[in-house]
């Protein structure tokens, strides 16, 4: 098993799907020679801002997440937009979340990546790398 680095991504003007794909697989540990689908060799993952991530067309008004409380009525549907200003991070979230394998080993993985919305983030003392992203 490898040593985990951290690795710091910066979100703005790179599409969702681009950013979500790429922290998807480098915290799966894809990009590493020792990568095995039942163990967690990924990377510590910094998202920097997330509020700036680039979509296309009409997702802003077109994308939907819905939530449910589980009683008659209790739907609760918020357009790209909204969530926006809701919660900055959802949407990266929820990118990442949706390109990871559906198992146990998902919750402990997601618990890796960290999301900011902006500049600003408490990880410096794990000294990053900045990557970039292919825009």
């Amino acid at each position: 098993m490898t040593e985990s680095k951290w690795i710091l991504v910066d979100a703005k003007g790179v599409s969702l799907g681009r950013v979500a794909s790429f922290v998807a697989n480098r915290l799966m540990g894809k990009d590493k020679a020792n990568w095995t689908p039942y163990a967690d060799n990924g990377d510590f993952v910094v998202i920097v801002n997330s509020a700036k991530a680039k979509i296309t067309g009409r997702k802003a008004d077109d994308k939907e997440y819905h939530f449910h409380s589980g009683y008659p009525g209790g739907m609760k549907t918020f357009n790209y937009k909204d969530m926006l200003k809701k919660d900055p991070t959802f949407p990266v979230y929820q990118a990442i979340k949706g390109m990871l394998p559906k198992n146990k080993l998902s919750d402990a993985v997601l618990k890796k990546v960290k999301i900011y919305e902006g500049e600003d983030h408490p990880h410096t003392a794990q000294q990053p790398v900045k990557v970039e992203i292919i825009k």
